[in-house]
């Protein structure tokens, strides 16, 4: 198989761009470095398409060795036919080449290898040519044999039957045909084990659907109710029509002795051996799909809620709700530092309401607290009513918003929160993580792993390798799309820089605590362990604010410091002003960037990224994303009536729908028939996490704690 054929078609890129996109990947380079410093070699390929690349060609080499593997092993047995091997090489796909490979794989004992053990291979044979003029029981007389072990006529026959139905099942071409027919034609079937319990199962209940027709989300939630075992879920294939197929290719001809034997033996070849298989692989082709585009979801939201954009320059409080043990306060500075910690007991049983309010009152005004966090877990509704009582009773101009708190208890219970804040119990180091998340989300949700952030659905019922890995890549890209201040970014923050491992990052504080602050990004190749290689795919991302070069608080990668200040000298500029924060309308004055570009020694698409750059340095993307929404009053869920027209955030993107708080505790869901009146394949098109909606109440079940919103109109 030619790869990069394969990768240049599945991706729908030039063939160079492959090539040149795997040769980088070979060579060690990361895919945030190749995306952003590599664009000249690859056509500009983004990380998204680059990470696919790489998750491909892994998969189609893995294909290829297991392709050798396979001739090897059939050649060592003397069965490798020129035909075979043109078969397994062309096979685009590990399942068709293990079908291929099936009838030499070595087997475990099976009914039909008895039955051989016994002698009985050369009846099947005769059964198998259709041949005889008599009777095959009494050609079977030949085969009893007390020392074999066949004591009669019917015993020789079912032990030849055996061996054609085992045959049978081998056949590649017949697998591929009953596996296509099944999933084109068969359907997936629910019932309930009992239909009297009551569980979020009943609408599978009485289920059935086509097997092409069935969504993603709908085959997680079959899964998890079999494995809760309340659901007994199976494939029904078109079985005649399979049946009639089989005898077709099997029953060459009429014959009045053999016929009725091989249409037993069709029979039971697909009802204990093929049909079984055959169901496993298409429930496990449904759970990988399904995965698949969950583990899209979740890393679309993932990103989205990585990059919303920090609240700076404020003073925050952090308060992480509860009832019995009561909530936990954090007051943080605008660096993130955490200033000071209390806990207040405004929730039942204690009740202690005034009292909260004048430490509140006291903190509010001892710190010059602009902005309460509050998480959105058990007793956040309450809390929030607390607060809103208090804004009232104070003159600061002080707002609040309820953040997702998801991990926050993970997190504090974690080796990480301990050597951060060893001084700290978990629940103020849980308030000091919901006061940072809305500071800066992207530098404090690294801290957590991803699957705990709960931004996706079934996420527990997924291959959590392949969610981790994907996760991992999201994670990665994010923070190497912002940048790190390489003077304050923490451990876990800096191991997600392209090129920095676990090991690195630790260094790298180590190093800044014995030595200071970083002065320059030369400083790094200091760092115990982290040699040229590392340096050149991390420098980029790493940001010096106030350092000895400006270039070092822009994303201009070192090995282009010499072009960047060629360029600056040509148009007239001194490097000093770059620190003024960016010459605006620099890259007017690049009158032919293809004519600078050669002149400069680099490509015309790094003469665009550097004058990008020098215009703006160090720009985040998340300032383009919107901004959480700040409150000073609540509502409640009785307080909706159909029709009001609300703004709120997305907290959650899911296959049929989204989530969207509207501040009433209870978010929101709006369907994916309610997001817009053109035709979507996915919430995705319309709505993505963090962004800030208009939605109409359809209706609110207070019972059920259900709200229908829709964002059509």
């Amino acid at each position: 198989m030619d790869i990069i054929q394969a990768l240049q078609e599945e991706l729908k890129i030039g063939r160079h761009q492959v090539e040149a996109a795997v040769k980088l990947i070979d060579e060690g380079n990361t895919i945030p470095f190749i995306a952003r410093y590599r664009k000249e070699a690859t056509g500009s390929l983004d990380d998204e398409v680059l990470r696919r690349l790489d998750e491909r060609l892994r998969y189609l080499r893995n294909l290829e060795e297991k392709k050798a593997q396979v001739i090897a092993t059939i050649q060592e047995q003397g069965k490798l036919t020129p035909e075979l091997e043109k078969q397994i090489q062309n096979a685009a796909t590990l399942v068709m080449v293990e079908d291929l490979y099936r009838p030499y794989r070595p087997k475990r004992r099976t009914r039909a290898t008895i039955a051989q053990e016994k002698g009985l291979a050369p009846l099947s044979d005769t059964i198998m040519l259709q041949m005889t003029k008599e009777p095959v029981e009494k050609l079977a007389l030949a085969y009893i044999s007390e020392e074999k072990g066949v004591a009669t006529v019917e015993e020789a026959i079912n032990g030849a039957k055996d061996i054609l139905a085992e045959r049978i099942s081998d056949e590649a071409d017949y697998r591929t045909y009953i596996r296509e027919t099944t999933m084109k034609q068969g359907t997936i079937q629910a019932s309930a084990k009992d239909e009297n319990a009551q569980s979020v199962y009943e609408m599978y209940y009485q289920y059935e659907e086509s097997i092409k027709k069935a969504a993603g989300h709908r085959v997680l939630a079959l899964n998890r109710g079999e494995a809760e075992k309340i659901l007994t879920v199976k494939i029904i294939a078109p079985v005649e029509q399979i049946l009639r197929y089989l005898e077709k290719k099997v029953i060459l001809r009429e014959n009045p002795y053999t016929t009725p034997i091989l249409q037993e033996v069709v029979k039971d070849s697909y009802d204990r051996l093929i049909g079984p298989s055959i169901e496993r692989e298409i429930r496990s082709d449904m759970t990988e799909r399904a995965e698949e585009g969950a583990i899209k979801v979740f890393g679309k939201n993932l990103e989205q809620l990585l990059m919303q954009p920090p609240i700076v320059g404020k003073v925050v409080l952090g308060w992480d709700p509860a009832f019995r043990t009561g909530c936990k306060l954090a007051v943080v500075d605008e660096t993130g530092k955490v200033l000071d910690t209390v806990v207040i007991y405004p929730t039942a049983p204690q009740n202690k309401v005034e009292e909260a309010k004048s430490t509140l009152k006291k903190l509010i005004q001892k710190y010059h607290i602009s902005l309460i966090s509050v998480g959105n877990g058990t007793a956040s509704r309450e809390s929030e009513q607390v607060i809103v009582e208090l804004l009232k009773e104070i003159k600061e101009p002080v707002q609040y918003v309820i953040v997702n708190e998801a991990g926050a208890s993970v997190y504090s219970a974690s080796k990480l929160a301990t050597e951060e804040f060893p001084e700290f119990d978990v629940g103020q180091r849980s308030a000091a993580s919901i006061a940072r998340r809305l500071q800066d989300p992207l530098a404090e949700l690294v801290k957590i792993d991803p699957k705990s952030i709960g931004v996706g659905q079934y996420q527990h019922d997924m291959n959590q390798k392949h969610l981790g890995e994907a996760l991992q890549g999201v994670v990665e890209d994010c923070v190497n799309k912002v940048g790190v201040d390489l003077n304050t970014a923490s451990a876990p923050l800096l191991e997600y820089v392209s090129g920095i491992s676990k090991t690195l990052a630790k260094n790298i504080v180590v190093y800044r605590e014995e030595h200071g602050a970083f002065k320059s990004r030369n400083q790094l190749l200091k760092v115990a362990k982290l040699g040229p290689k590392a340096y050149e795919q991390c420098a980029g991302f790493m940001r010096i604010q106030g350092g000895n070069n400006p270039l070092d608080g822009t994303s201009v990668h070192p090995e282009s410091y010499g072009a960047a200040g060629s360029l600056l000298e040509k148009l007239g500029y001194d490097l000093e002003q770059i620190r003024a924060g960016g010459l605006m309308g620099i890259g007017k004055k690049v009158l032919d960037y293809k004519k600078m570009a050669q002149e400069l020694g680099i490509g015309e698409i790094t003469l665009q990224d550097i004058v990008k750059e020098l215009e703006k340095p160090a720009r985040d993307p998340r300032d383009e994303m919107p901004k959480p929404i700040l409150r000073t009053d609540v509502m409640e869920m009785k307080d909706l009536t159909p029709g009001m027209i609300l703004k709120g955030t997305v907290r959650n993107v899911i296959d049929f729908g989204a989530f969207v708080d509207i501040g009433v505790h209870q978010d929101g869901l709006v369907h994916i028939s309610q997001m817009t009146d053109k035709f979507i394949k996915h919430p995705m098109e319309v709505v993505s996490v963090g962004d800030i909606v208009e939605v109409k109440v359809l209706s609110v079940d207070l019972a059920k704690k259900r709200i229908a919103l829709t964002m059509k109109g």
